[in-house]
């Protein structure tokens, strides 16, 4: 079988909670679960000429993925966010601005890079700066199969932004409560998820649209059929990561042919995994994950 090639473009940063900090960043994390399958992965991205940019590019070579394509600024320090949890253990975010990963540009490798990737990831929060936003454009237009992971995060987002990264993408991944919101912004009546699910991929043409529920699963709507994963019942410890490794486990077993309800019970078990895990990447071995699924 051909080694799944995969790029996730944007921010890798520190989630600095309460107590502690941990290493992260939505496509980070993605990176790393993706990595931990065995997938050949790269990162496009930036961090600053400073420590903890130092720390982030060692950690992630010595996690086996490849770091050619992250950027050290010189004029922005490597990006931050607070992270505050409350008693359900959901994560809310004060992320710093700006910071090296908002002023990622362009450069003739990531062109050579993509040529020979199978998938592109990429999220609406590395396009709230101007100079990130035209880098990912540009990369758009040459990549083959592209996912949107939206990541709404208030005030890093508009309305124009969001639909235009959307027109691009293959594949969207969707909370429940970002697909009702852009719905909206598309002009949707329905209050069924199913509706707005079709509706959302027929005004957008997209192939293939997933939507996690938190506690109660997941949606897949791939090739005009839905697939369903009502969750896992774990206690949850936080959040933090647990959509991001949703996400890659999905693509992962839709590109190695498992098809799409293996995808996303996959995908679902893993998160559910994190979610009772501290911080966004703990480590699972294929044999966790199969005693989590069938104990």
């Amino acid at each position: 079988m051909k080694k799944l090639k995969a790029i996730c473009f944007g921010e890798v940063l520190f989630d600095n909670f309460p107590t502690h900090s941990k290493i992260g960043g939505a496509p980070l994390n993605v990176s790393l679960r993706l990595q931990s399958y065995g997938v050949d992965v790269s990162t496009i991205s930036s961090v600053g000429d400073d420590v903890d940019g130092k720390k982030i590019i060692k950690y992630l070579n010595s996690c086996g993925v490849n770091t050619d394509g992250v950027q050290i600024s010189s004029s922005y320090g490597t990006g931050k966010v607070n992270v505050v949890l409350n008693d359900k253990g959901v994560a809310s975010y004060d992320i710093a601005y700006p910071v090296a990963w908002d002023k990622i540009l362009p450069r003739n490798l990531y062109e050579s890079q993509l040529k020979e990737t199978d998938v592109f990831i990429y999220g609406s929060l590395a396009c709230r700066d101007n100079t990130s936003r035209a880098t990912l454009k540009g990369l758009l237009e040459i990549a083959q199969y592209k996912v949107f992971d939206v990541n709404l995060r208030a005030p890093h987002y508009t309305k124009k932004l969001i639909l235009e990264l959307m027109q691009h993408a293959n594949f969207v991944k969707f909370n429940d409560d970002e697909l009702y919101e852009v719905a909206e912004y598309l002009g949707s009546k329905y209050n069924s998820m199913e509706q707005t699910i079709v509706f959302v991929a027929q005004q957008t043409q997209t192939e293939t649209i997933c939507v996690t529920k938190g506690a109660y699963g997941a949606v897949l709507y791939h090739q005009n059929i839905f697939y369903y994963n009502s969750g896992y019942r774990i206690k949850v410890l936080d959040t933090v990561g647990s959509g991001d490794s949703f996400l890659a486990s999905v693509i992962y077993k839709l590109f190695n042919g498992e098809g799409p309800q293996a995808a996303i019970d996959f995908g679902c078990a893993v998160g559910a995994m994190v979610a009772k895990s501290e911080g966004a990447n703990p480590i699972f071995t294929k044999q966790s994950i199969n005693k989590f699924m069938n104990p």
